[in-house]
């Protein structure tokens, strides 16, 4: 399920929050613009996991037999034929390109075999509705799939039968994804990856894995290389659907040898599970709903519950990232502060790059804001490559709009100018209209102190 208020950046994403029903898996139209033209991606170029084997296997079972609630599944579930894929509803322009390289990605690098139709019933039925359709349907859901239903209308008949409940499948035959018809491109393409890979894939969310779409800190939005994985082993021969956990465990070390040998050379990790305070502490300080002292004292209740995991992982950078967006509007030095803890816990945990730039736009726009343009280039230089290597055009944009007003405060007009325009058509794909891609570019000109004053 991809959440409705994203637990990422504030000034990147804005995705889903608490869960609605708690085992239900969730995570445009284009008008005319006088803005540049979009941007889309070219190859993907998703890293090798870098975890061993035997934590990859770990993740496997706690991703395939338990819900996001914690509950268990008692057997393994999969698509035991070829997949079919179908599109319905007002699909905005830029979902039948994103679809198909998705799919594409899926038949080359998990080996799965699925195609899309476009008409007769099909295994996955994309139906695209409005954002106000999907509240409707489940209140604070940006998307989500449902197994055996192929319509939001069948999803509502459907709602309180066993048929929608993930705990009493035994097999995938036919599911239904919904996505927002009017949201921007990149919040579609994100709604796809996630959802597409949880109807065919793992179901449950883990805030451990810091390289997957299956975290709900909703960092990464396009399938990884690890995401890859875990979708080739779920599609192994040596698997099939009614499998126990058991079963599953006795045949993964010689699936993830076979898929993945470099993994098995590298030493397995003491991993820890995250608890449940901990995951309403975060949801209750970045989601909707709560008061400003509702949040503080749950961002300060996450931040208590990982210093006491003794945790020194991206879990850790994440709740002090917490503290800083608390702190921000009232105390932004203390926020810096834990924005720095937060990038040194970061260096220490492998495959974080993308967190690190996450946590580089708010201390880059912090050194904008005091006028140091020399200090915000250093740091946002490096994070564009990785920007675009994780195909987000929301962050890379803002990252470029920062960068046009570091170059402005360092005397370099006409090369802001240049980083400015250039951003906008990876604005149009990451933002979508042309009000929410002005708004954007006002938000950090204004962090630009000789703006502000008129200079």
């Amino acid at each position: 399920m991809r959440r409705a208020a994203s637990l990422a950046l504030a000034l990147i994403l804005a995705g889903c929050s608490a869960q609605p029903l708690r085992d239900t898996p969730t995570r445009a139209n284009i008008a005319d613009s006088t803005l540049p033209p979009m941007k889309t991606f070219a190859a993907p170029r998703p890293s090798a996991p870098v975890r061993s084997n035997g934590n990859i296997a770990a993740d496997f079972l706690s991703l395939h037999f338990e819900l996001e609630s914690g509950r268990q599944l008692p057997v393994f579930t999969r698509f035991e034929t070829p997949i079919t894929v179908r599109v319905t509803g007002q699909a905005p322009p830029s979902l039948g390109a994103d679809l198909s390289r998705l799919l594409g990605r899926l038949r080359g690098e998990a080996g799965i075999d699925i195609r899309q139709v476009s008409g007769g019933m099909a295994n996955i039925t994309i139906e695209a509705v409005s954002r106000d359709d999907i509240r409707r349907a489940l209140p604070q859901a940006a998307c989500f799939v449902v197994p055996n239903v192929s319509s939001l209308e069948e999803f509502r008949r459907e709602r309180r039968s066993q048929r929608t409940n993930w705990s009493l499948l035994r097999d995938r035959n036919r599911l239904g994804i919904f996505v927002p018809a009017d949201s921007s491109p990149q919040e579609v393409r994100d709604c796809l990856h996630e959802e597409l890979a949880q109807a065919i894939g793992p179901l449950n969310d883990l805030y451990r894995l810091p390289d997957s779409v299956f975290n709900d800190d909703n960092v990464h939005t396009v399938l990884t290389g690890f995401d890859m994985l875990i979708l080739r082993a779920t599609y192994a021969p040596e698997l099939r659907s009614g499998m126990t956990r058991a079963q599953v465990a006795a045949a993964l070390p010689g699936i993830l040898a076979r898929l993945n040998p470099a993994g098995a050379q590298v030493a397995p990790e003491p991993a820890s599970a995250t608890p449940r305070n901990w995951i309403d502490a975060v949801q209750t300080a970045l989601g909707p709903g709560a008061s400003a002292s509702e949040r503080r004292a749950a961002a300060n209740e996450a931040l208590i519950t990982a210093r006491r995991q003794g945790w020194t992982d991206h879990r850790r950078a994440f709740s002090h990232y917490i503290a800083g967006r608390m702190l921000q509007m009232t105390d932004p030095e203390a926020a810096q502060q834990e924005y720095g803890t937060a990038l040194h816990f970061l260096a220490q945990t492998p495959g974080t790059e993308l967190q690190r730039a996450y946590v580089i736009t708010q201390t880059a726009a912090y050194a904008i804001a005091s006028g140091d343009g020399a200090t915000a280039l250093r740091q946002i230089r490096p994070q564009l490559a990785v920007a675009e290597r994780a195909e987000n055009a929301a962050l890379l944009s803002t990252l470029m709009l920062l960068q046009a007003e570091a170059l402005d405060l360092t005397g370099r007009h006409d090369r802001a100018r240049a980083v400015r325009l250039d951003s906008l058509g990876w604005a149009r794909y990451g933002f979508g209209s042309d009000w929410a891609v002005r708004s954007k570019m006002q938000e950090v000109a204004s962090l630009n102190p000789r703006k502000r004053l008129g200079g």
